[in-house]
């Protein structure tokens, strides 16, 4: 296996870590703990202005579950079509998967939207987690994951940049916008992260095994 490729069992104790975050972080929610979160809410909506506002809603709706899904599943095509069907299929099942858990603990957990005066968009399903922070983060994990071993130096910084800054920004507009709690887009990424890291996990495992 090459070398640069990630470890089974150090990319295994990355997710562990990543997902025992993520619950930590929704049974806090799930608690009814809010003040920091409607601090926060308060703060972002107190600043807002029409200009910025407009920005985030684009940023939010490129960066949307949708959209996020459509990039791992076209990173993916153009692997497979070059003949790396592994990564290819990594990719594209890593944002699936994080769409089932995410739509799974939000009605597991039922936690409620922020109130309707602080919302820019009206969105009145369960809040936690935020699915755009989870998608985001578990799509683009993925994608610098995956694609890591086979790129330079220079390339690897700029795409981990980019990434870090496009799944930072998607996250806050949902904060800034008012559609969702702050600790909601917080174990969002945390989730995708964790969910990112479990499915490169998987694909290394199963390369160690076929080349042992």
């Amino acid at each position: 296996m090459d070398d640069h490729r990630p470890d089974p069992r150090t990319t295994g104790v990355v997710a562990a870590l990543l997902l025992v975050s993520a619950v930590s972080m929704l049974l806090i929610g799930g608690s009814g703990g809010l003040h920091r979160d409607a601090a926060a809410a308060a703060v972002l909506a107190a600043g807002r202005e029409p200009a910025p506002v407009t920005a985030a809603l684009v940023v939010t709706e490129v960066g949307n579950t949708v959209g996020s899904t459509l990039v791992a599943l076209a990173a993916g095509a153009v692997l497979a079509w070059r003949g790396r069907r592994a990564e290819g299929a990594c990719l594209a099942a890593v944002p699936i998967v994080a769409s089932l858990v995410f739509t799974a603990l939000k009605r597991l957990v039922d936690r409620a939207r922020p109130p309707a005066d602080l919302q820019v968009l009206a969105e009145a399903n369960e809040s936690l987690p935020s699915g755009h922070a989870t998608m985001a983060a578990a799509a683009w994990t993925a994608l610098v994951l995956v694609f890591w071993p086979s790129l330079t130096r220079r390339v690897r910084v700029l795409l981990t940049a980019f990434a870090v800054l496009w799944v930072g920004a998607v996250g806050f507009t949902r904060v800034y916008l008012g559609v969702h709690w702050l600790s909601d887009v917080l174990a969002g990424w945390a989730l995708g992260a964790g969910l990112a890291f479990a499915g490169v996990t998987v694909l290394a495992a199963r390369r160690h095994r076929a080349t042992a």
